[in-house]
């Protein structure tokens, strides 16, 4: 198993989970690569890769194009089953193209209240198969969010990831109540966040500070009140991040 951009290219936990039959998913992906391929543009691509650090190969799409380009693909489709869902997202990440890897994590974004708590392997698998944040960031926060907001036992298997060796899935586990807002679960979050305070990796430091700037949305005094009694166990840049639009520590 290689290494890629802080993380691994297959699923820590074991073999990729098996791809459900889904005609619709058929459907879908022929429809995709004959749409996203038609569109390429291999002159963008080159500068579009080096920007992401090499993580994957592009087709050349940006994001207008592509979000347009996904509607003409899923025009007239009906509303997919959990394993329409989980079919369509697997199939899209074995293709190299990154913007593929985008449309899954739309779909799944967009389908998410659909599915249930048995999604979230899959959604680790993702997590930690070609990783890198442009993928992570979403998944974590709108996916596994999502999942954990509709079944709060799953917040045990959060407390498991933030004590992964993936990196990718410490991140996960710190994003993942983004938008929880007032339904977060405050005690979990500032202990993620201590969890992982000492994490050697910008990419850790980087989410736990964003973490907690969202949070202080809702409650900056609880935030405030936290970092009062822990910053000196952050670096400087997830304190920084935390008190970007709200006073320091007192």
């Amino acid at each position: 198993m290689s290494v890629t951009a802080g993380g691994t290219t297959g699923d820590a936990a074991g073999a990729a989970p098996r791809i459900p039959d889904s005609a619709l998913a058929d459907s879908v992906l022929e429809r995709l690569t004959a749409v996203y391929g038609a569109a390429a543009d291999p002159g963008r691509a080159p500068a579009m890769r080096a920007y992401m650090k090499d993580v994957a190969p592009f087709l050349g799409l940006t994001t207008p194009v592509r979000r347009a380009l996904s509607r003409t693909v899923l025009a007239g489709t009906p509303r997919p089953a959990e394993s329409d869902c989980v079919a369509v997202a697997l199939r899209c990440w074995r293709l190299p193209e990154r913007e593929y890897h985008y449309f899954a994590v739309d779909y799944l974004r967009r389908h998410v209240g659909r599915c249930s708590s048995a999604l979230l392997p899959v959604v680790r698998h993702l997590l930690t198969t070609v990783p890198w944040w442009d993928t992570v960031d979403l998944l974590a926060a709108h996916v596994a969010g999502g999942l954990v907001a509709a079944d709060r036992d799953l917040a045990a298997q959060m407390d498991a990831w933030i004590e992964d060796g993936d990196m990718w899935l410490a991140r996960a586990a710190l994003l993942h109540q983004l938008r929880h807002r007032e339904r977060a679960d405050t005690e979990r979050l500032f202990g993620h966040c201590l969890r992982q305070a000492g994490h050697e990796d910008f990419f850790v430091r980087k989410a736990i500070g964003w973490a907690l700037r969202e949070y202080a949305k809702t409650d900056p005094d609880a935030v405030r009140a936290f970092l009062a009694r822990e910053g000196h166990r952050f670096a400087p840049l997830s304190v920084r991040e935390a008190l970007k639009n709200i006073a320091g520590p007192a």
